[in-house]
Parts: C-alpha cells; structure tokens; sequence
C-alpha cells in the first residue's frame, strides 16, 4: 500500500473511533499516535501528512459538515454511517482547504472513493463519490485544465 493512501487510512481509521467515542478533543491526539504507532510502522515521511489530515478536518469540522449536509440532503450528518461520513470529511478537507498543488482534486476524491470501498459498506464507493463530485463540479471544477 502507497504510504500516502496508508496515511489516509490512519487518519480516518483515528477520526472514526474519534467521532465514535463521542468527539472528545482532548483524546484526538492519543488516538492518532496510537493508530501511527499500530498501523504505520516505516510510514516516517508521511506521520506528518497523517496529523495535518486529521487537525485540518478538526479545525473545519462544522465548515465540513455544512457542505456534506448541502451536497446530501436527503442523509442527515448523523445519519450518515461513520465511516462514510470520515472518509468524506478527509475527502472535502484535501478538495477545499488542502494544497492542490501537492493533493490534485482528482487525487483527493479517488483516493476518498478507494477508502470508501475498502472501509466502508457496499455502497459506501458511490455515495462518496457522488458527494464530491457534486461539491467537485460547484466550486468549478479547479485543476480540471491541468
């Protein structure tokens, strides 16, 4: 496995037993280094990328949240399974706020679909990749002409 995908896979592995055991701040920072110490061993260069993951969708959480309840109406963010509702956060973090230059958008919703598929239920793959198409194609569609 990439380590770049291993990276997102420990970042939403944490935020989902974060926002599982009840989204207490305080304990998100423990859960990161546990996964990193369990499930990253050799992931050195990319421990950075797994924190700045998980503090970016901490830090827009409610911005995130915002968009996933406009771009899926029909689903409530508390309706969503956890891990779909994670791999999506990850996925709008890396599309809106990420650095594009180093995280294509392209790169961020296929990754987030690969997740999805590999995490998440059976449908899980469709749904996220509806949501961030749809927010894909709203804020027009940056690094298409690349």
């Amino acid at each position: 496995m990439a380590s770049r995908h291993l990276a997102r896979s420990i970042a939403m592995q944490s935020l989902y037993e974060w926002d599982f055991n009840g989204n207490n701040p305080d304990k998100l920072n423990g859960i990161v280094d546990r996964n990193i110490r369990e499930f990253g061993p050799g992931l050195e260069e990319d421990v950075e990328f797994v924190k700045k993951l998980v503090k970016g969708v901490f830090d827009h959480l409610q911005e995130i949240d915002k968009i996933i309840e406009k771009a899926a109406p029909q689903w409530p963010i508390d309706q969503i399974s956890p891990i779909d509702r994670n791999v999506l956060r990850i996925g709008l973090y890396e599309l809106l706020f990420g650095n594009r230059k180093e995280v294509p958008p392209k790169v961020a919703i296929n990754e987030a679909i690969e997740l999805a598929k590999s995490f998440g239920g059976e449908t899980s793959g469709k749904f996220v990749n509806g949501v961030l198409g749809t927010v894909y194609r709203e804020i027009g569609e940056p690094g298409k002409e690349e």
